[in-house]
């Protein structure tokens, strides 16, 4: 049977999703749910056949399986605790971040255990083939004990602003782009303390607009991040990380991976080399896989990764970065 899913907003990541969900043969996407009437209007002039609808308790009348949350990440917080107040679903993604803080994470979290169902956010990077190689040969112990690592998130988003507004609405850099960078070492090494950290606004007023900071994991491997989204000739976001380890070094973005061993051997792998297929090419095929994880974890009701648990781990290291620079004020 196929599973009813709708997805709330009607932007950019809404589409992308929805077009995935809508060529899933095990899924009917039903409605979406679109607060702003304009919006309203021009999706329902070029997404015929699918009901649009304004407020999220017009969505409980139609047995949802699943609900998909792409709006701004302001509103995840009071729009999730709606679906399962509302019980207008059981399973629910979520686009990155969980949360605007940590201790909305935390809540979302303690209502999704209370609820249960399968949850998910959506970062997406760890559903790139490349990252993906790169957390397998850490898993290999190809480049020995883990010494240290940087990570780096850039865009050109704000190259060249002039005014703080649009940056400041998106909740800051590391909120809205250095999240991935920091959900990967997570993933790639596990817990993760705060050491120090710099932040700084470019464009004035309270934008946050760069910010570096240093980490220490659980297993003793330093590491500094480096985020900005005032960097020129990013045509595209950017998300790297180099890790250095006993016999090696690997450095790994979302093209390519690269290992270099002590030992004079050198590899590299483009994505294309990684066997990057999947069965439709819609918007990346990391979304793709994203989505089929989502389903099929839905479907068989198993834990899905990375799912709110994970996420908000992501919100606490932001919570410490932004408390560990206002302490050094």
């Amino acid at each position: 049977m196929k599973k009813r899913v709708a997805v709330i907003g009607l932007g950019k990541m809404a589409l992308l999703h929805a077009s995935i969900l809508a060529t899933m043969r095990s899924v009917e996407l039903v409605a979406f749910c679109e607060i702003s009437s304009m919006v309203r209007r021009f999706g329902k002039r070029i997404i015929p056949g699918i009901e649009i609808v304004r407020d999220l308790g017009d969505l409980r009348s139609l047995r949802l399986d699943a609900v998909y949350v792409t709006t701004p990440a302001s509103s995840h917080f009071p729009i999730v605790k709606a679906i399962y107040a509302d019980s207008i679903a059981q399973h629910l993604f979520v686009e990155k971040p969980l949360a605007s803080s940590y201790s909305e994470a935390q809540e979302l979290c303690n209502l999704a255990q209370s609820h249960g169902g399968v949850n998910m956010v959506g970062y997406n990077r760890r559903f790139s083939v490349t990252f993906g190689k790169g957390r397998h040969i850490l898993d290999e112990g190809t480049i020995g004990t883990l010494t240290s690592f940087e990570g780096y998130a850039y865009s050109s988003d704000f190259f060249g602003a002039k005014a703080a507004s649009t940056a400041s609405s998106r909740g800051g850099v590391i909120s809205d782009l250095g999240c991935h960078v920091v959900d990967l070492a997570l993933w790639f090494f596990g817990g993760l303390e705060v050491q120090s950290t710099k932040l700084e606004s470019l464009l004035g007023g309270n934008s946050e607009d760069a910010a570096s900071f240093r980490l220490k994991s659980n297993e003793g491997v330093n590491g500094v991040v480096e985020i900005s989204w005032c960097k020129g000739d990013y045509r595209m976001p950017e998300i790297g990380l180099k890790v250095t380890g006993s016999k090696g070094n690997m450095k790994v973005d979302e093209d390519k991976v690269q290992l270099n061993l002590d030992n004079g051997n050198s590899y590299l792998w483009h994505k294309h080399d990684l066997g990057d297929d999947v069965p439709f090419f819609i918007g990346g095929t990391d979304y793709v896989r994203e989505d089929e994880l989502f389903l099929r974890s839905v479907s068989a009701g198993t834990c899905a990764e990375p799912s709110f648990q994970t996420a908000s781990e992501v919100e606490r290291v932001i919570a410490h970065v932004k408390k560990a620079s206002n302490e050094q004020e």
